[in-house]
């Protein structure tokens, strides 16, 4: 379904990831974890084709369709979502204008009272306050509101596989549960959909449990192994696993 062939990535002419294998079938859900400056973040920067990181060795393909060379609104039409670690705010552009317009990038445009309907819908799903649509994209949203804005582009534009880097990070245990509960329903709406979760820590994998699970270090992938990996990370640190 999602296959990462060799990849080798840098940034500035300094490889940051090196050749890094990684093939994810149908339904299948992947953590990716390591320590900080691990090269999680660029790996999947580079998947999305942020112009930035380059990809020197290697491919990715999405189903039949080879990603490698292609930019990264094409990337998004053929099936690849990346939720961002730190969304950025658009000051002037409405959450409902900007989903109204990805959605029909992706799917085709239908009438705005449909598609208010849906998003009304969706919104629901997540306990999003409707108001939400109708201010600035992430301006002066709180770190759990950016989460939420995140999960409901990912349930509105339906992907086929989708990075999520570090969508826990500074969430309290109740935006937690709901960006989890965010991602399990997607997964049911479509259970071919293909989840790569990066993350430091363990707390979303309680949530959302992961078939594999994979170590990188300084660019390398150095470990593969069940959710039984990430509890031995929990337990005894980075160090111990690598080393």
């Amino acid at each position: 379904m999602f296959k990462i062939n060799d990849i080798s990535i840098d940034i500035e002419s300094k490889q940051i990831v090196k050749k890094v294998n990684i093939s994810c079938s149908a339904g299948s859900v992947h953590a990716i974890m390591g320590p900080n400056g691990s090269g999680k973040s660029s790996l999947a920067y580079a998947l999305m084709g942020h112009p930035r990181y380059v990809i020197t060795t290697g491919s990715i393909a999405l189903a039949d369709v080879d990603l490698t060379t292609l930019a990264a609104h094409e990337r998004a039409r053929a099936g690849l979502f990346l939720s961002l670690q730190h969304p950025v705010e658009v000051p002037g552009l409405s959450v409902f204008n900007f989903l109204k317009e990805s959605y029909g990038a992706l799917h085709g445009v239908i009438p705005v009272p449909e598609f208010q309907q849906l998003l009304y819908a969706t919104m629901d799903t997540l306990g999003m306050d409707h108001a939400v649509a109708y201010r600035g994209v992430n301006e002066g949203f709180s770190g759990g509101e950016k989460k939420r804005l995140e999960m409901l582009q990912l349930l509105l534009l339906k992907p086929k596989v989708v990075i999520l880097d570090e969508i826990d990070s500074g969430l309290d245990v109740d935006a937690l549960k709901v960006v989890a509960h965010g991602i399990m329903r997607a997964k049911e709406k479509n259970p071919a959909l293909v989840i790569i979760l990066i993350t430091h820590y363990q707390r979303i994998l309680q949530y959302v449990r992961p078939d594999f699970v994979h170590v990188i270090h300084q660019g390398v992938l150095v470990r593969s192994g069940d959710a039984t990996l990430a509890e031995d990370i929990e337990q005894k640190g980075y160090d111990d696993i690598i080393f």
